[in-house]
């Protein structure tokens, strides 16, 4: 019965990554993914936001917090997997800039395909990586899906309206397999505690959603995407590379899956309160 539930969670984790990235690509344009790259300065920032100082961070709280090498080696991994799908959403939900919020996201995307096996390798002396095996989950499963459907997108105009059912089905998806995930790994998330797990994976939130506030420009609407960006990690990619690269190891798992709940109970709400300040300022300029 276990085992029949691991297949079903698996499946549906990997279809919703699909079809999160096809209902992207077909709802996007060539315009807004290059968007990014208009302001150079911007772009480094959020690179160094990202690529230094979130896996940084992760492994020097993975140091101070003391914790396991395969929990360490899940926030490590959490840590160098930018360009979450889920981006948009919270730059909508908190009154940012939505148009960079999808061209830096799907730039982070790309970087995250090289950076992940090298960081591995670098900061994990323990773990042999293979660089082709860590990136073929996020070519085939992320990169490859979201290319064709930007051609499809740019070929016919007509196709972005999929893009909702698409976002239903990758929903639906999202939620059966985080059920039956999160039951399967109750048991363990529940040893968690005192672990230092938690404690590790709010200093990582904090430490992120300040560099990349404080790298996210001079305006408040790119600043607050910046942030979240840092802080919300590509969860899609880190599960990816759990349940392929390191299967073997249910601790990693289990780090990624605590870091999906954390990061939804404390982005979600933050994303909220953010755009109602905004609205409240906005209101009070009337």
């Amino acid at each position: 019965m276990t085992e029949t539930l691991a297949t079903i969670a698996n499946l549906a984790i990997v279809t919703f990554v699909l079809a999160s990235m096809v209902s992207m690509g077909l709802s996007l344009t060539t315009t807004q993914v290059i968007e990014p790259l208009k302001n150079p300065g911007l772009v480094a920032q959020a690179l160094i936001a990202n690529f230094v100082l979130a896996p940084l961070a992760a492994w020097g709280i993975a140091e101070l917090v003391g914790l396991s090498d395969s929990t360490a080696l899940g926030l490590i991994l959490i840590g160098s997997a930018a360009g979450a799908p889920f981006l948009p959403k919270l730059a909508q939900m908190a009154k940012g800039d939505v148009a960079y919020s999808v061209g830096l996201m799907t730039l982070l995307m790309v970087v995250t395909v090289a950076f992940i096996p090298l960081v591995l390798g670098t900061l994990i002396d323990s773990v042999e990586v293979s660089a082709w095996e860590i990136a073929k989950p996020l070519l085939l499963g992320m990169l490859l899906p979201l290319g064709l459907a930007l051609l499809v997108r740019a070929r016919y105009d007509d196709a972005k309206n999929v893009a909702p059912a698409l976002n239903q089905v990758s929903t639906m998806a999202l939620m059966l397999g985080g059920v039956i995930a999160l039951v399967l790994v109750l048991p363990t998330m529940i040893d968690s505690f005192g672990t230092g797990a938690y404690i590790a994976l709010i200093l990582f939130l904090v430490a992120t959603l300040a560099a990349g506030y404080l790298l996210g420009g001079k305006d408040r609407a790119t600043r607050v995407v910046s942030g979240l960006g840092t802080a919300q990690r590509n969860l899609s990619a880190a599960l990816l590379i759990a349940t392929t690269s390191f299967a073997s190891d249910g601790e990693v798992f289990v780090m990624v899956m605590l870091a999906s709940v954390v990061m939804l109970v404390v982005l979600l709400p933050l994303a909220a309160e953010l755009g109602r300040q905004a609205g409240d300022e906005s209101g009070g300029h009337l």
